[in-house]
C-alpha cells in the first residue's frame, strides 16, 4: 500500500496495543486497555468489511446452557469446572448487559426453552430426572432454581409433553449490540481498520512487528481476538466450527417467544419481531462443518426446514426470507483460551459456542494480562 506521512504518523506509529478481530472480544478488550491506559494508542485490524466470524452472525441469544448440556458437561468436566464454566458465562452476559444497557441490546427477558423431539426418550427422561439435582448444584449462583418443567403452550409438534423452562435467559439483537461495541470503540478514540489480514508477526521482546496484507508496522503488544480463526494460532487447540441459520419472512400473529433449544443444543431458534430464526445442524456433518469457510449445505437447511414445517410452525404458513453461516471456535475442553503466547502476543479465543455470554467476560481477560 503506498502509505502516506500523516497515515504513518496517525495509524501506525507509537502503537501500543494491536488487536486482531473486531468481535465481541477484540472490542471489549479494546475498551478494557484504553479504561487501563487512557493515553496509549489502540489499534483494531478486522479482516472483514464486518466482525469476521460470529460477532455479528449469531442467533442472540442470552443464555449460559440448556440442561441437556449442563448434564453432559457432567460427563466430561468435574462439577466445580462445570459451575465455574455457567458462572463466567452468567457473569459474562452481566457486563455485557452493564456495559451497553438493555435497551440498546433490546434484551428481552422472555426466558429460554429445551424442547425434546418424541424420539429422543432417553435424553428426555434423564432430563427430567436430574432436573433437581442440577437446581441443587446451581443454587449458590442463582438463589433460586433455574429450570422448572412446563406443558408445552405453543402448539409444537413431535414432542414430548413436558418443556424445561430457564426464566433467567434472554434474547438481544446481535447488531444492535455490535453496532453499539463499534460506537463506544470510536468514541474512546480506538482505531479500527477493515479489511486488515495478518499475514506475519515477529515479538523482538522490545515489541511486536506486525506484516499485514497491506503494510509492516510495529506495536509494543499484540493481541488476537480471533476466535474461529485461531486454528494455526494455538496450534490445533481451536478448531473452527460452522454454524448455518435462516430466517422467515414475518408471520401474522406469531405467539413465540422465548429462546428455544432441541437436541442438545445443536438445533436452537426465537423469535425476533414476527419472524422465527432458527439454526444449527452441525451434528449432521460434523467433519464437514468444521471448516472457517462461509456457506450453507442443503443436507443442513433441508433439516433446518424439515423442523420449521413439522416441529415449530406444524400449521402456518411461512417463507425463508434469508440464509447465512457464521464461525465459531471450539476445542476439546469448553474452557477459553486466554493466555500469553511469548512475551508481547497474547489470545483469548475458544468461546466454545457462547461468545454472546463469554465474549466481554474473556475480551476483559484478555487485556487484563498486558
Amino acid at each position: 500500500m503506498d502509505v502516506s506521512y500523516w497515515e504513518l504518523k496517525n495509524w501506525f506509529t507509537n502503537v501500543d496495543y494491536t488487536i486482531v478481530g473486531s468481535g465481541i472480544v477484540g472490542l471489549h478488550a479494546a475498551l478494557r486497555l484504553r479504561e487501563r491506559f487512557p493515553e496509549s494508542k489502540i489499534l483494531v485490524l478486522e479482516r472483514g468489511i464486518l466482525p469476521e466470524g460470529a460477532s455479528t452472525k449469531n442467533a442472540g441469544f442470552a443464555c449460559f446452557g440448556s440442561l441437556s448440556e449442563i448434564i453432559a458437561d457432567l460427563r466430561n468436566y468435574r462439577e466445580e469446572e462445570v459451575i465455574q464454566l455457567i458462572q463466567k458465562r452468567w457473569n459474562g452476559l452481566n457486563l455485557l448487559r452493564k456495559r451497553l444497557g438493555d435497551a440498546i441490546i433490546d434484551f428481552k427477558p422472555y426466558g429460554g426453552y429445551e424442547v425434546f423431539l418424541k424420539d429422543d426418550e432417553t435424553t428426555y427422561a434423564e432430563c427430567l430426572q436430574k432436573l433437581p439435582f442440577i437446581n441443587e448444584m446451581l443454587k449458590p449462583l442463582f438463589r433460586t432454581d433455574v429450570f422448572a418443567k412446563e406443558v408445552d403452550r405453543f402448539d409444537f409438534q413431535g414432542i414430548h409433553e413436558y418443556l424445561i423452562f430457564n426464566p433467567f435467559e434472554g434474547q438481544i439483537d446481535t447488531g444492535n449490540m455490535m453496532q453499539a461495541l463499534m460506537r463506544e470503540a470510536v468514541a474512546n478514540n480506538i482505531l479500527i481498520l477493515n479489511r486488515q489480514n495478518v499475514t506475519e508477526f515477529h515479538d523482538s521482546g522490545n515489541g511486536v512487528q506486525i506484516n499485514t496484507n497491506d503494510f509492516t508496522f510495529t506495536s509494543k503488544k499484540l493481541l488476537f481476538a480471533t476466535n474461529g480463526f485461531a486454528d494455526k494460532l494455538t496450534h490445533g487447540a481451536v478448531q473452527p466450527a460452522r454454524a448455518q441459520v435462516l430466517i422467515t419472512e414475518p408471520i401474522p400473529n406469531l405467539d413465540i417467544k422465548g429462546t428455544f433449544h432441541i437436541d442438545g443444543g445443536y438445533y436452537y431458534f426465537r423469535n425476533i419481531e414476527d419472524r422465527i430464526l432458527l439454526g444449527g445442524g452441525r451434528n449432521l456433518d460434523f467433519e464437514g462443518e468444521a471448516t472457517s469457510e462461509f456457506g450453507l449445505t442443503e443436507k443442513i437447511q433441508n433439516r433446518l426446514e424439515q423442523l420449521l414445517s413439522e416441529v415449530i410452525l406444524p400449521e402456518t404458513e411461512y417463507k425463508i426470507a434469508h440464509r447465512w453461516s457464521g464461525i465459531m471456535g471450539l476445542g476439546s475442553h469448553k474452557k477459553p483460551i486466554v493466555e500469553p503466547l511469548s512475551q508481547n502476543v497474547y489470545c483469548g479465543v475458544r468461546l466454545g459456542g457462547m461468545g454472546v455470554a463469554i465474549g466481554s467476560l474473556v475480551g476483559q481477560e484478555l487485556a487484563d494480562l498486558v
